[in-house]
């Protein structure tokens, strides 16, 4: 039996619709949907790695960015400090300049000052000399003849060299005395001798002018003064010298040392007495701080004992044992160790199982797991909506297979759940 397809009806072609395919078109669909979630997934992965490719370039910009900020501060901080160095260098260089400056100008002014009061002194000892070698030479000028008028004798002519003896005899031992000065010599013999022969010289001229009218007793006076006055001048001079070359400081030399070292015993003396007072001082503020801490000791010792009576006990005989003069903080900490078995003092065994009570307590409240609706574990996860009754089973139309379960479907947990989820599962297996 063959069967032949109708082609034609009433002399038209009879119009034939295609076979549905129900496979082909899922097929077809599955694709589609394929290349849209490839395509969408190469767009999303695009999207995410140029977003990265832009955050990482951005990161980067600003990582070299804040080098290029960190160079630059580090730089100016190097550039400030160099410039802070070279201007100490400057500020030292300057001043040690300065005072070298001030020191070599002080150097001069005083050398200027030296020569100034050496060449006052050579002047001032040239015009002291030649004025006391004057004077002498006016005193035998005046003194000379006078001399001569008393001792001229006709019958005896030999005595005319009488005041060339009288005047000499002073004048040779005035260069002895300063021969003395010269060689660092005792003056006294001579100053002696000087004034012994002007004494002489000067009672001659004296008694001259007395007893002889042609003298007078003018010239005779003026003639005792000129045998006197130059010598005692000139030793005077020689005396001065003297002390020069010794080193024998003068009155306003010794006055002034006197002076500048009654300054330095008056701020010595003020200095000793402003340390006594700071002795004194620290003293007292010694004896107050010892009565202050005895007092402190005995409020501590009365409040350990009775607060404490049993330690109190072993501490007193660990004191007495040791030698100690009261109980210390060492001993008490012993004794507190001996009586409570604790090195913490103040820590007695109710107190240290009592903390530890309340520390087991705060750890089961704050580590166990939390079940019902405060858990964490699916707070992350949106509610079910609860399905109507009467609703088809969904797994109707595929004959019954459940759906298959892909990678992503689900949101996974977050970090806090995964934690959370795993302290309860460490409690559960402890309990277990």
């Amino acid at each position: 039996m063959s069967t032949s397809a109708i082609e034609k009806v009433n002399g038209h072609a009879l119009a034939t619709e295609p076979r549905f395919d129900p496979v082909a078109l899922a097929e077809a669909d599955a694709i589609r949907t394929k290349a849209q979630a490839s395509a969408e997934a190469a767009r999303i992965k695009a999207e995410g790695e140029a977003d990265a490719a832009r955050a990482l370039a951005a990161e980067e910009a600003e990582k070299l960015r804040l080098a290029n900020e960190r160079a630059r501060l580090t730089q100016e901080r190097k550039q400030v400090d160099h410039d802070a160095y070279v201007a100490k260098k400057e500020a030292e260089a300057a001043k040690a300049n300065a005072e070298k400056e001030k020191a070599e100008q002080a150097n001069a002014d005083r050398e200027a000052a030296e020569a100034k009061r050496e060449a006052e002194q050579q002047r001032s000892e040239f015009w002291w000399k030649w004025g006391a070698r004057s004077i002498y030479a006016i005193g035998l000028i005046i003194a000379g003849p006078v001399q001569f008028m008393h001792f001229w004798d006709p019958r005896r002519p030999f005595l005319v060299a009488a005041p060339a003896l009288l005047e000499g005899f002073a004048l040779v031992l005035a260069f002895g005395a300063t021969w003395a000065v010269a060689n660092r010599r005792d003056v006294a013999p001579y100053r002696v001798g000087i004034m012994f022969g002007a004494v002489i010289a000067a009672a001659v001229n004296l008694y001259g002018g007395l007893s002889d009218a042609r003298i007078g007793l003018n010239a005779g006076l003026i003639g005792a003064i000129a045998s006197l006055g130059g010598p005692i001048v000139l030793m005077a001079y020689e005396h001065g010298m003297a002390q020069k070359a010794d080193g024998i400081p003068s009155w306003r030399e010794r006055r002034s040392t006197a002076r500048a070292q009654a300054e330095v015993d008056a701020a010595a003396k003020k200095e000793q007495q402003a340390k006594r007072d700071a002795e004194h001082a620290a003293e007292a503020d010694r004896q107050l701080a010892e009565a202050r801490a005895r007092e402190e000791q005995k409020r501590r010792d009365a409040d350990r004992k009775d607060g404490h009576p049993k330690v109190w006990e072993v501490a007193e005989a660990l004191r007495s044992a040791r030698g100690s003069q009261y109980v210390t903080e060492q001993i008490w900490a012993e004794a507190w160790l001996r009586v409570t078995g604790s090195k913490l003092v103040g820590i007695t065994a109710e107190m240290e199982a009592q903390s530890r009570d309340a520390e087991s307590r705060m750890q089961t409240a704050t580590k166990t797991p939390i079940f019902g609706e405060f858990s964490l574990i699916n707070s992350h996860r949106p509610p079910k909506p609860k399905k109507d009754p009467n609703a088809p089973d969904g797994r109707r139309g595929n004959g019954g297979t459940p759906p298959r379960r892909r990678a992503g479907d689900t949101q996974p947990p977050s970090p806090i759940a995964r934690n959370q989820a795993r302290i309860e599962r460490t409690s559960t297996e402890e309990q277990k």
